[in-house]
């Protein structure tokens, strides 16, 4: 590899090799080469205008830390066996987010190999792994990188990505990876050092925004979307989740988004396999999801909260924080069958109206709804799950009112078998100011108003919120696999397969056509009962903790396919057990 670096404001860059300093020569348009060729697993780092020696801001390897040198990384030294792999639209599939230190003893990319047999069994189609960009120490939830290129040392480093993916398509799994391109974290961040990679004419709410509109902005959007391409090329990536993209803030004619779609609709074509973008979006704007030509920014899918919210909110009985205008079962049936509750209606949340329509005749499968991901557990001040506070019947009903849905269902580890570990905010930063500042930062949030449980905000913080330095909270969010052989959670666990394969099985139950979606129930504030129709097929949901005979307004005969409780015979009623779920087609 040739050393080259982008520093357009620069009068020296030196080319760091451990005691050694070489200069390099301006190679045009703001970049900076050497004319010596590491081989891999050399270690090198830049000095600017004589500061500290600092990493390549595209290094693919960072051995020694976020503050340490880059080392070399040769990608096309791996043997891949997946050379059959047709590849995987998201659109449609089961999707499975796990965190990699977390979800098995070991933490690691090839520990998490031998739990992917489990994700096949259960009938996963596509894993999504949280951030694994390098971030400054050992473990933390990801979100904080600060390299676009890396792999996280601890997790395994680059190599270990590779086996893991090729192991996945090995199963028939595709892998999304999810990405931050909207800031970087507050530790191990040198960008500045080298160029405008921020601007100061845009904020996030996590610190300085992109520069992917001012002065030298074409090499930033270089840089976002080169990183990119190089998942799906160097690591074989079948999606990237792009994270809080409505703060990427771009006033250029064409946005960010627009350009990197395009591009990786151009690098599909030589590597003969469909390649996604799932965008996360807060503003409930279909745009996202509109094709490019049609003035779009032609993302592969975008998540709907609004679904969340609808299903957590309508089964918990929960309406503080962001929650305030969802709850009852018109709202649900809002949710499933236009996918967005706030499409230009007033959001007391936000004190606005907010979002937009989605067009008539959208696919369905272009919004990814789950009724757990780490954000809505993590975000609260315990990170209690719902299986924390829900009985089994309410688990199994909301299982089946996402996986049943006219979306693109994900999953959030562990959920499956309703597993008790907590999901917390976790970090191990290594300076003791940045710990400190997280760890009150982490309490403020919870004292005032506004999240979801911030209901208890009375209560003191120290006793609310876990420190998020303390390795104990990292420790306790560790799956527990050993649940999968208890009683109760081997029963979820079935429930979650019988319900994945009856969407694969089942035409109308796997279909995306929201117009072909009707949602019934008793009472809007406090039903009992409620039914959700996909064509012929019926989801037949009994909320009351007493049994109750349902009525499914069908002219043909339905069989009993799946039900959480045992039911009676399914005619014009059906007579369904307290807290049930019950599938009909």
């Amino acid at each position: 590899m040739v050393p080259r670096v982008w520093a357009p404001d620069a009068q020296v860059v030196e080319l760091v090799l451990g005691e050694n300093r070489s200069l390099l020569a301006r190679d045009g348009d703001g970049w900076w080469a050497s004319d010596v060729d590491l081989a891999a697993g050399v270690d090198y780092a830049f000095s600017v205008d004589g500061s500290p020696p600092r990493p390549d801001p595209r290094s693919a390897w960072q051995p020694h830390g976020v503050h340490g040198p880059s080392r070399v990384f040769d990608a096309d030294a791996f043997v891949w066996s997946d050379d059959g792999w047709p590849g995987t639209d998201v659109r449609g599939r089961v999707l499975y987010e796990l965190h990699v230190g977390t979800f098995t003893p070991e933490g690691t990319l090839r520990a998490a190999i031998d739990r992917l047999d489990h994700l096949v069994s259960l009938g996963v189609d596509v894993i999504e792994l949280m951030p694994i960009a390098a971030f400054d120490g050992a473990h933390g939830w990801g979100y904080d990188g600060v390299g676009l290129f890396t792999v996280h040392e601890p997790y395994g480093g680059p190599a270990a990505l590779q086996e893991l993916v090729d192991a996945a398509h090995a199963r028939g799994l595709g892998v999304c990876l999810d990405v931050v391109h909207n800031h970087l974290g507050p530790a191990g961040n040198y960008l500045s050092t080298f160029g405008p990679y921020f601007t100061g004419a845009h904020e996030t709410p996590w610190g300085a925004a992109a520069n992917l509109d001012g002065p030298g902005c074409a090499e930033v959007r270089r840089w976002i979307c080169d990183s990119a391409l190089r998942w799906f090329r160097d690591f074989h990536v079948d999606a990237l989740r792009l994270d809080a993209v409505h703060a990427l803030v771009d006033d250029s004619e064409r946005h960010i988004l627009a350009q990197l779609s395009d591009e990786v609709a151009v690098l599909a074509t030589p590597l003969a396999r469909p390649l996604s973008l799932v965008a996360e979006s807060d503003l409930n704007d279909p745009t996202t999801i509109t094709p490019t030509t049609a003035g779009g920014h032609g993302m592969t899918a975008q998540w709907s909260d609004d679904v969340h919210h609808a299903i957590h909110a309508f089964i918990t009985g929960e309406r503080q924080g962001y929650y305030a205008d969802f709850g009852t079962a018109a709202t649900l049936r809002t949710a499933l069958t236009r996918a967005f509750v706030h499409d230009g209606t007033y959001s007391t949340f936000r004190g606005r109206p907010w979002g937009h329509q989605v067009p008539r005749g959208t696919d369905g499968h272009q919004f990814v709804v789950f009724a757990s991901d780490h954000d809505q557990v993590g975000n609260r001040a315990q990170g209690d799950r719902p299986s924390a506070r829900l009985d089994a019947g309410a688990l199994a009903i909301e299982a089946a009112l996402v996986l049943l849905s006219p979306y693109t269902p994900m999953l959030f580890m562990g959920e499956e078998w309703g597993t008790r570990t907590p999901w917390q905010f976790f970090a191990d930063y290594t300076d003791p100011a940045l710990a400190q500042a997280v760890r009150e930062g982490r309490r403020a949030e919870f004292a005032g108003h506004g999240q979801p449980d911030a209901s208890s905000a009375a209560a003191t913080a120290d006793q609310q919120v876990p420190d998020p330095q303390d390795p104990a909270t990292f420790e306790r969010s560790r799956l527990d696999w050993t649940e999968t052989a208890q009683p109760e959670h081997a029963r979820m666990l079935a429930w979650y397969r019988t319900l994945i394969e009856l969407r694969r099985a089942i035409p109308e139950l796997a279909a995306g056509d929201l117009a072909a979606t009707a949602v019934r129930f008793d009472d809007d504030d406090r039903p009992s009962w409620v039914v959700v129709e996909r064509g012929a097929a019926r989801i037949v949901c009994n909320l009351a903790h007493e049994p109750q005979r349902v009525t499914l307004r069908t002219r043909s005969a339905l069989a009993v396919l799946a039900a959480w409780e045992p039911t009676g015979p399914a005619g014009s009623t059906i007579d369904m057990p307290a807290r049930s779920v019950a599938v009909l087609a």
